[in-house]
């Protein structure tokens, strides 16, 4: 319904308090800081900054409608706006304008819909490829515009080649180069004399909109989208068993990552991030795709279980948290990952892809942060979200519906975003064979709600699509917290527990556990050893388990099934760690469901009898051994030359070569050493576990989340403070003029800006020098840079700088 307002401001303030809601919600924006009163709501809603990121958050449809209205001029009727996008329904052109009209891109009066004076400053001079209005253009016209009947009459009688000129401008763009050529300049000489074209420079000319909608027959685009794309699916089957295994895979692979890198952390690039040499030596361990090693890497690092340790030299090392990740339940392991994922603004994609200038994009690097990806796994979620069960998505059809829903992003980098959430989604067990799991619709309904039906279109969260494309808070109350180390590199992520900051995180954290727990295989504490020194883990094994064969032997492939092989290698890793051959076999039989094969306990018997028949010790370092011959074929052998070694006595030898060199050094050679102590105990080997801090919290967010509850109660302290500014004004003295509130500068330009275009007197409060404030109605003329240029009430033209301007309002 038409309401009797003058201006945004008025339209705004005759609002309910359900369509506030509605505006603040499709604008969450609006709401930080939380405006002063109505007035405040009003002129924040008019600013560039604001109504752009409201623009850009706008479907395809929408924009259109948008355009449309921009290029009529306002209070076109909707059957007129129709025809302007091609004979479109109107009652799908109505209901957009409802919704423009809810995020107040437009405002209505008794003569129809206005769209906001900042609109067609965002758009330019040039809308869905038509040039600039003929009296922008030329002033001197702008009281003789031909009609349009007059324009198709002119283009008929230009020749065949001006007609031609004018085909290849008629959808853009519509500024053209002239021709060097002779006839070239003569067709175009014919079109500028009849004003088909004007010159806008020497060599350049322009079509007019007017002349550019008649070649286009009175439509604004070549093909009207006011609706999306079809999304087109297919049937598939076991979509929760194959999640279910994909989940199952991740879980392990982190284990394996947080096993390796807790033995052995990476360095930290003096930029930040892994090096390519660390990511190979992970992807090698894993097993993976070096695609897959890099996901593996940031979603351990946006769950809060690897960090940069912040030492004096710096490691990539697991955290705190750790320790404790094996006890927890699988299903609550999998949904900390999984929204961790939904939510962290790195792109693992990225690795090895984007240039730096002096390399690839590191794994943890600054440059995989890029918080676009949030809001494209969002809508990637949603579209799949929206099929039956069971169904998969056709990717064509998926990339082009998103196109339609955010025509403001590149079609190259959102299609390689969509394939590349598509694939982690996979990874990660929220799709199965390309079909939303049941746990991955629980991560969708508990990290990105869908809007209520009917809901205007930026209310699917602009905070997280535009402004949490710029590096901002998503709406909602998503954040992501980072460590000290990781924000000196412009590192991001989420914490364990803390990836969803809202008191909805610990709900969201359990719906979405119990949603995948019943589709994880079952863990398994049993493994069966084959004759062939191998052992089968007919699934996940727990921890304890899992953590003894990582460690005595290699994992030989993957799959429904892992494959362990025992070598002399992990074997003496085993002793290494301080196992005796006794508890390696004794864990082995208590472990296998079948008998422990012979050849295996020769293996970890020899290997035992030779781990440690030579010691090493420190000091100038010494050998020892019961056994001399093994000492002569050390002093024979040339290889071992380097070393210097030298005998004491039968039984021992001494170099100047330090002992971890000597041990290392031996065993290339076919030797067991053992490293031991002064005082003849044996120093195990195994690699200290690194650890980083636990990952700093920092304060709690102060940002609540922009949801119904909190914007209506911002709704009810903003008809407060209008009620009370109300209450005030009607008891001023009116011959003093009307109070002025305090303003904020924002609030004071946009007024100001306002009063410009609609030619209306200001109150403005000024304070002097010294600090007294007095008050002026003045008539701006002009604001720009940090000045304004108007005439006050006697008629004389004055000047005033904006920061002394304490509070502005509109003469009433």
């Amino acid at each position: 319904m038409a309401t009797s307002s003058r201006s945004l401001a008025d339209d705004i303030r005759a609002r309910t308090d359900a369509q506030l809601v509605d505006l603040v919600l499709a604008r969450p924006d609006l709401a930080r800081p939380s405006p002063a009163d109505l007035t405040s709501l009003a002129a924040r809603s008019g600013t560039r900054a604001s109504v752009q990121r409201a623009i850009e958050a706008l479907d395809r449809g929408h924009l259109q409608v948008l355009e449309a209205l921009v290029v009529a001029g306002d209070g076109t009727s909707v059957d007129a706006l129709a025809a302007l996008l091609g004979g479109a329904d109107a009652s799908v052109v109505d209901s957009h304008l409802g919704d423009l009209w809810t995020c107040a891109l437009v405002w209505r009066s008794a003569e129809g819909e206005h769209v906001v004076r900042t609109v067609p400053e965002i758009f330019g001079s040039s809308i869905a490829g038509l040039g600039a209005p003929l009296h922008e253009l030329r002033p001197d016209l702008a009281s003789r515009v031909p009609t349009p009947e007059q324009l198709r009459q002119t283009i008929e009688q230009a020749p065949a080649d001006a007609r031609a000129m004018l085909e290849k401008m008629t959808w853009g763009p519509a500024l053209g180069v002239l021709p060097t050529g002779g006839p070239g300049r003569t067709t175009a000489r014919w079109l500028i004399e009849h004003h088909l074209l004007l010159p806008v420079s020497v060599d350049r000319v322009t079509l007019p909109r007017e002349v550019g909608l008649v070649l286009r027959e009175g439509r604004l685009h070549r093909t009207p989208e006011l609706e999306p794309p079809v999304l087109h699916s297919r049937s598939v089957s076991l979509v929760d068993a194959a999640a279910g295994g994909s989940a199952s895979e991740l879980l392990t692979q982190i284990d394996e990552l947080a096993a390796m890198w807790g033995a052995e952390p990476p360095r930290v690039l003096r930029a930040g991030g892994v090096s390519v040499r660390d990511v190979r030596v992970t992807q090698h361990r894993l097993d993976v795709t070096p695609e897959r090693t890099a996901f593996v890497i940031e979603v351990a690092h946006a769950a809060g279980l690897v960090a940069d340790d912040g030492e004096l030299v710096p490691v990539w090392a697991p955290t705190a948290e750790i320790d404790e990740w094996p006890t927890i339940d699988a299903g609550q392991r999998w949904a900390t990952l999984a929204l961790a994922w939904a939510t962290t603004t790195r792109a693992p994609h990225l690795v090895g892809r984007r240039s730096t200038g002096t390399g690839p994009a590191n794994a943890l690097g600054p440059d995989v942060q890029w918080p676009a990806i949030r809001g494209v796994r969002r809508d990637v979620l949603r579209e799949l979200a929206t099929l039956e069960p069971g169904q998969a998505a056709d990717v064509a059809s998926l990339r082009d519906r998103l196109a339609w829903r955010r025509p403001s992003r590149a079609a190259a980098v959102l299609g390689e975003a969509v394939e590349a959430v598509l694939g982690e989604a996979e990874w990660l067990g929220v799709t199965g064979r390309g079909a939303l799991s049941e746990a991955g619709r629980a991560l969708v309904d508990s990290a990105f709600p869908t809007p209520a039906p009917g809901s205007p279109p930026s209310s699917s969260s602009p905070s997280s699509s535009v402004r949490g494309d710029r590096g901002g808070l998503a709406s909602g109350g998503i954040t992501s917290n980072r460590s000290g180390s990781a924000a000196r590199r412009g590192d991001g992520g989420s914490s364990v527990g803390g990836a969803i900051t809202s008191n909805r995180g610990g709900d969201a954290l359990q719906t979405v556990a119990a949603a995948m727990s019943k589709h994880l295989p079952a863990p398994v504490d049993h493994v069966l050893v084959q004759a062939d020194l191998t052992a089968v883990a007919p699934g996940p094994l727990v921890g304890s388990l899992g953590a003894f064969m990582r460690l005595a032997a290699d994992v030989e492939s993957r799959g429904g099934a892992t494959v362990y092989r025992f070598t002399p290698e992990s074997v003496r890793r085993a002793l290494d760690a301080g196992w005796t051959s006794a508890e390696v076999i004794d864990t082995v039989r208590r472990s296998s469901s079948t008998p422990v094969p012979q050849p295996l306990e020769y293996l970890v018997s020899d290997v035992a009898r030779r781990h440690g028949q030579t010691r090493i010790g420190g000091a100038a370092a010494y050998i020892r051994s019961d056994d001399a011959a093994v000492l002569d074929t050390m002093l024979a052998s040339r290889d071992l030359s380097a070393l210097q070694l030298r005998r004491l006595a039968p039984t021992v030898l001494v170099s100047s070569a330090d002992p971890r060199v000597l041990v290392d050094l031996l065993r290339e050679h076919g030797f067991a050493p053992v490293h031991e102590s002064r005082d003849g105990t044996v120093v195990h080997t195994e690699a200290p576990k690194r650890r980083s801090g636990t990952r700093r919290r920092g304060p709690a967010p102060v940002v609540m989340p922009v949801d119904h509850d909190t914007t209506r109660s911002l709704v009810e302290s903003l008809r407060a403070a209008e009620a009370t500014a109300d209450d005030r004004r009607a008891e001023h003295d009116q011959r003093a003029g009307p109070a002025i509130p305090t303003t904020d500068p924002v609030v004071t330009l946009a007024l100001l800006r306002d009063a410009v275009a609609e030619h209306h007197g200001v109150w403005i409060g000024l304070s002097d020098q010294v600090g007294i404030t007095t008050r002026h109605l003045i008539h701006p003329e002009r604001v720009e840079g940090g000045r304004i240029w108007a005439t006050d009430d006697a008629g004389r033209e004055r000047t005033f700088s904006v920061h002394r301007i304490t509070g502005a309002t509109l003469e009433s």
